[in-house]
């Protein structure tokens, strides 16, 4: 099942107008045999869904084998997030940085492009001792919203929730959520689900650059070898 084509209204980017109708992504990473079996680490595939499971994009990662290999989750990425058409309508970018809660010199970021090559939003990381945080930019690099983590990313059984939130953090906007896939799935895997919520009526460049964070989440706290 696909998602049938809503109208683009005016000022939308090409490719998201599907955003403007959902309030919630459901991202479902594809397992790869190869992991499973050799521990080699390959480029990441995903599936992402509206609530009523209607495909909605298919997002694949471009990268070399050194750079997946060596760097593991801290390496740099391209994903290329394609329509059911198979056009490609959103590029996702990070570069490689290092990465340590101990020093706030090289936070991670992350540049939303629609159509690619026209940087539309921004993840960037706030440093903090103890919790994950991340600021929501738009394209002009105006500060929109926050995320904020839990302290343990890792619970057994349960999901774990990155809230959404305003930039004073006093109103809940939406979340990130890492879904618990099953004790089998979550230990011999790093295929993980996520699923995403937001107010309807929200930019859909905004949406499009919460879709971005939920990647920069996974690679940052859950992309580990099993």
């Amino acid at each position: 099942m696909v998602m049938p084509v809503p109208d683009r209204p005016l000022g939308c980017p090409p490719g998201l107008e599907y955003l403007t109708q959902v309030d919630q992504l459901l991202i479902h990473q594809k397992v790869e045999l190869m992991e499973v079996i050799l521990g080699w680490e390959t480029n990441n595939k995903y599936m992402v869904k509206n609530s009523m499971g209607q495909q909605v994009f298919y997002v694949a990662e471009e990268n070399d084998c050194c750079n997946r290999q060596f760097c593991g989750p801290l390496r740099s990425f391209v994903l290329h997030v394609q329509d059911n058409l198979g056009q490609e309508v959103m590029t996702l970018t990070r570069p490689l940085k290092c990465g340590s809660c101990c020093f706030p010199c090289c936070l991670q970021e992350l540049e939303i492009q629609s159509p690619p090559g026209n940087p539309i939003g921004y993840v960037i990381q706030n440093w903090h001792p103890f919790i994950p945080k991340f600021t929501i930019q738009n394209e002009k690099r105006e500060a929109v919203l926050k995320i904020v983590g839990p302290f343990c990313s890792c619970r057994c059984c349960a999901d774990v929730n990155f809230d959404v939130l305003s930039m004073d953090e006093s109103t809940k906007v939406g979340k990130i959520s890492k879904q618990w896939t099953g004790l089998v799935r979550e230990s011999f895997t790093d295929a993980d689900n996520f699923g995403i919520s937001f107010p309807m009526d929200l930019d859909v460049k905004i949406k499009a650059a919460l879709f971005g964070a939920c990647f920069l989440i996974d690679f940052m706290f859950f992309e580990h070898s099993k």
